[in-house]
């Protein structure tokens, strides 16, 4: 029950910290996908209290990265309104650092796990943690692109931007 309890405490600091950035981000666009990544989160925590309580949910899939493209597509000066936030940058990595934790003690667990139910419930949190990983992912390299492109004829291969 211990490892359950770290989990849940995981779970939460996440919560904390979308919930932050959410209110930093008052007003502008990326305040959405704090504010859905905290309620996955929620989800998340949920999920674990009723395994826990041995009280089974339906794992429902989440649709968050196709929710996300949907606010990208809505988002035509996406790099200089994040340019403008000097820190956004560090907020994305530190996001996408504290997922990938996440998705590693899910895989520990996972590993240990012996009951179906057990494995079922951890196999489902690394596959949502990894899309959460995908999202953050995306957003450091998007953020992080302007600093690092180079426009020279020297360089003739570029990733598509």
């Amino acid at each position: 029950m211990e490892l359950l309890d770290l989990a849940l405490s995981l779970e939460y600091d996440l919560q904390g910290y979308y919930r932050k950035q959410a209110e930093l981000n008052e007003g502008n666009s990326v305040q959405a996908v704090f504010t859905l990544l905290q309620k996955e989160e929620e989800k998340h925590a949920m999920i674990l209290k009723s395994y826990a309580d041995k009280i089974e949910l339906p794992l429902t899939d989440s649709n968050i990265l196709s929710e996300v493209q949907a606010i990208f597509k809505d988002l035509p000066d996406f790099k200089s309104e994040i340019k403008i936030m000097a820190t956004q940058l560090d907020v994305y990595r530190l996001a996408l650092e504290k997922e990938e934790q996440s998705k590693e003690f899910y895989q520990e667990l996972f590993d240990r796990s012996s009951q179906e139910q057990s494995k079922k419930v951890f196999g489902y949190l690394i596959n949502q943690e990894d899309k959460h990983c995908v999202l953050l992912e995306e957003f450091v390299k998007r953020v992080s692109r302007p600093e690092e492109w180079v426009e020279s004829a020297e360089f003739t291969f570029r990733e598509p931007y």
